[in-house]
């Protein structure tokens, strides 16, 4: 038996007890679920179940060529399990997509067979008519047809739903069984609906297969194709009431809100703050525009949340980002707040620019800010190290000289001009030079005519862009590299911080703040279920990010019965009526 070491406090205990009945359930090859709040150490959990099982069936996994699947939802998660575990060939932790391809891809003339059959790939297929024997590979996700090397490539979808279609024949189950006799599912709630669907029909309900653990919590499911709650009768039901992550002043709040999972607190004397700010009072015109009904003006809401910062910096609230996040809910309310809104409006998608997907923007914030950045702190060598920057190569005092005075030009250009004009000297200075995307999007710009640049999006975007102050690619390039406060709600999942101011407003049909708080006091009207827990969710996952301190700023206006929830949950001296 493992050393779990002595108990010292109220979530310690508690998490013992939930541990326990984990080992219990995998000696008497019991499936289970752990469900584990916010705070609660899911993934500590996870590993000391893996750490039990190679202890106890390791060698004799080993010795029958099988081994523990553990399934996770990134990289980096996948990464932390293996390092955790001491990299123990017992332990297969893999993403979702790697782990059932590794299962799937043997079986070739069945793939070839029903990926007909799969919606997009039909009219693909039929473009290069007889398909023969060309070979199914997944790689980089993304469909592809390759004629020459005789592949088809899968999109990432198109593995989870073969994987379904074999999990229909017994012979595959089999085969799945007897290479991993234990499959744990990390993030349980994030699973693909269809393969969440294929576990529980084939092997969680038959009892028959490997046995199941699922660890994760289906209140903190915020994306829109996970399965959420997974319940069966044959799923031993594990509640992990622990929080080893907030003070007791939040915690108490989150038990308020989901009574069905209470948690205990680290330390029971820990002492933080929780407030509400709403904006009630304010008698100008609110928004009527479709989804920002009720919600105040973008002019009013800043200076609200303006009037909060100064509120909470005078109770030692510290705003620096490593201390603070101060969570939205859209990227435009986000550009709008951090003054790069040109740069929002001009693409159709946020994650264009947000994930640099766009090649003008990644070049941008990846090598010319770090670039100007090092030259303005006289860090030259660092700035030649910067990826994408070039050789240095000066002969002579002019050429020095002229390498100066082109940077100070483009430094006053980067504070004056606009992206489109940074872009021209860069292309005129060639130094460091455009990347080869970069230029000859540029180049097709200036041969397109107007009626060719506005059917396309990618160079509509383009032409847009050029006109933005270039002081937007400064104030994007902080947020994305994590230099403000700032964030959306859908990106905090899974981490933490000190303190944290939630803005709750509109500017999403698939949220209304307002309408939550009503229903959780007046009931869930019918066929609302989701819309109800989509709201429900995001709300959780932004109160319990906070280690000592919480605030909420409702810009959209509340009815009674909403501040009457909120009253419930946070306390009636908790409850602020903002003016400004």
């Amino acid at each position: 038996m493992l050393d779990d070491s002595s108990i010292a406090n109220p979530a310690e205990e508690a998490a013992q007890r939930a541990l326990d009945t984990v080992y219990k359930c995998i000696r008497e090859q019991k499936n289970f679920r752990l469900e584990a709040g916010a705070g609660a150490g899911k993934t500590y959990s996870l590993v000391k179940a893996l750490q039990y099982i190679i202890e106890d069936q390791g060698k004799n996994l080993l010795r029958h060529n099988q081994r523990v699947a553990c399934i996770s939802y990134t990289n980096v998660a996948t990464d932390e399990i293996t390092s955790r575990t001491d990299r123990h060939p017992a332990v297969h932790s893999s993403t979702i997509h790697s782990f059932c391809w590794s299962l799937i891809k043997g079986f070739q003339p069945f793939l070839m067979l029903k990926l007909p059959e799969i919606r997009g790939w039909p009219e693909r297929l039929e473009e290069i008519g007889e398909i023969g024997q060309m070979r199914v590979e997944y790689e980089t996700g993304h469909r592809r047809i390759d004629i020459e090397s005789s592949t088809v490539s899968l999109g990432h979808n198109d593995v989870l739903t073969l994987m379904v279609f074999l999990m229909d024949k017994p012979k595959f189950r089999n085969i799945f069984t007897s290479r991993y006799p234990i499959l744990f599912i990390d993030e349980y709630q994030d699973t693909n609906n269809a393969f969440a669907a294929s576990i529980t029909e084939h092997f969680v309900k038959t009892c028959k297969g490997p046995l199941i653990g699922l660890f994760g919590d289906s209140w903190q499911k915020i994306y829109g194709d996970g399965c959420g709650l997974i319940e069966h009768e044959n799923l031993v039901f594990i509640g992990k009431e622990a929080n080893f992550r907030s003070v007791k002043t939040i915690v108490d709040v989150l038990n308020k809100i989901r009574p069905e999972l209470p948690q205990e607190v680290k330390d029971p004397d820990s002492v933080g703050s929780v407030i509400i700010y709403h904006t009630n009072t304010w008698r100008g015109n609110r928004r009527t525009d479709g989804h920002w009904k009720g919600d105040l003006p973008i002019s009013v809401a800043h200076d609200y949340l303006e009037d909060v910062r100064k509120l909470l910096e005078s109770d030692d609230w510290d705003f620096s980002p490593k201390k603070t996040k101060i969570l939205m809910l859209t990227h435009k309310m986000l550009a709008s707040e951090q003054n790069y809104s040109g740069i929002a409006n001009a693409f159709q998608n946020s994650e264009s620019y947000i994930n640099k997907e766009d090649t003008h923007i990644a070049y941008l914030v990846d090598t010319l800010e770090p670039m100007c950045i090092a030259y303005q702190n006289g860090r030259y060598g660092e700035m030649f190290s910067v990826p994408g920057a070039g050789t240095l190569r000066i002969n002579s005092i002019d050429e020095k000289s002229k390498w100066a005075r082109e940077m100070d030009e483009l430094l006053e250009l980067r504070e004056t001009g606009t992206i489109g004009q940074v872009i021209d000297y860069l292309g005129n200075i060639k130094r460091p030079r455009l990347p080869d995307s970069v230029r000859e999007t540029e180049i097709e710009l200036i041969n397109s005519s107007p009626e060719e640049i506005g059917t396309s999006q990618r160079l509509t975007q383009i032409n847009n862009l050029r006109n933005v102050s270039y002081q937007e690619i400064i104030a994007l390039s902080q947020f994305i590299n994590e230099h403000t406060p700032f964030s959306t709600k859908h990106g905090v999942k899974g981490v933490e911080f000190e303190n944290v101011l939630v803005v709750l407003g509109r500017g999403w049909n698939l949220y209304n703040w307002n309408q939550f708080l009503e229903w959780s006091q007046q009931g869930i009207p019918n066929n609302k279920a989701g819309t109800f827990e989509r709201n429900r969710n995001l709300f959780y996952v932004c109160c319990s990010r906070s280690i000592k301190r919480l605030a909420l700023l409702f810009t959209q206006e509340l009815s009674d019965t909403a501040l009457l929830t909120l009253t419930e949950w946070f306390g009636e001296e908790n409850i602020c009526s903002l003016t400004i």
